[in-house]
């Protein structure tokens, strides 16, 4: 892993997200790419009906974007004091999620805080930015410490789908950290519609042939609601640092709308989650 993508709310401080990225990419001595993503005035507000307020509003747009910009140099120092030798700082305008997929193309991993006062804390915004995005996200809940992350124990939801077996190939490079892995087995998917294969794929398999060594446990629970609880209770239970699971979800005009499991993890989990759709 060697480049990191991290979604900052403000321009002026780092929130613990960052940190949090930051102490990861010294980790991985990976270069780290902090994003200020501003919308277009266009999405504000109609142009053909209050051209006047278009004008201010795009006034106001190009100073915002002006002064963000120029707390890179601000940015790249803070970076060093956290012991990183790589940083950058990126300035977008558009829609967060259309800006991440494109920015994302070049990074192998995007760090999101989900936080109440982010612009994307809610389920739904965060739904949209992991659904849409083209590279593997971890999701820094709320409260988590943003020491060096942990990674003593990482545990996997797998139920053998095409995203649970995403999830688990993008996590390699910290699952390899890890000094002990756990996968727990839930109620069995096909990998993709009208497709099917025997033996189902052996995820414990995978991993032993690239040296990493897992123990397996069965997930009980019925229902999407009862499964993300499963999952979060497990986790908590074996002192997990890292929850990795497929992001379900489906498109609804240009929204995307989170499966139930995903959903519940996200609003109630309390560990970073890696997510790959």
């Amino acid at each position: 892993m060697r480049d990191i993508l991290v979604l900052s709310e403000s321009f002026k401080q780092w929130s613990p997200g960052i940190e949090y990225a930051a102490r990861l990419a010294v980790a991985f001595d990976a270069h780290l790419t902090g994003t200020w993503i501003c919308a277009s005035p266009t999405m504000a507000a109609p142009s053909f009906e209050a051209p006047d307020l278009m004008a201010e509003l795009y006034d106001a747009t190009r100073e915002l974007e002006e002064e963000a910009y120029a707390a890179g140099p601000a940015f790249e120092q803070r970076a060093l004091e956290f012991g990183l030798r790589k940083a950058s700082w990126l300035v977008a305008e558009g829609y967060l999620p259309d800006v991440l997929a494109l920015a994302g193309s070049w990074h192998d991993l995007l760090v999101v805080e989900r936080t109440p006062n982010t612009p994307w804390g809610s389920i739904s915004a965060v739904g949209n930015i992991v659904l849409g995005a083209s590279l593997p996200c971890l999701v820094v809940p709320h409260g988590a410490p943003t020491h060096v992350p942990s990674l003593e124990t990482a545990v996997i939801a797998w139920n053998g789908s095409a995203e649970a077996l995403r999830a688990a190939h993008a996590a390699m490079p910290l699952l390899a950290r890890a000094r002990r892995i756990v996968i727990l087995h839930g109620e069995q998917r096909p990998p993709a519609s009208m497709l099917a294969w025997r033996p189902p794929f052996d995820l414990a398999g995978y991993l032993l042939r690239h040296g990493l060594q897992a123990e397996s446990e069965m997930l009980a629970g019925d229902g999407d609601e009862e499964v993300g609880a499963a999952l979060l209770r497990a986790a908590e239970r074996v002192g997990a640092g890292l929850l990795v699971m497929g992001a379900y979800g489906h498109t609804r005009f240009r929204e995307w709308v989170l499966g139930g499991a995903t959903r519940y993890v996200l609003e109630y989990g309390r560990v970073p989650l890696l997510l790959r759709h």
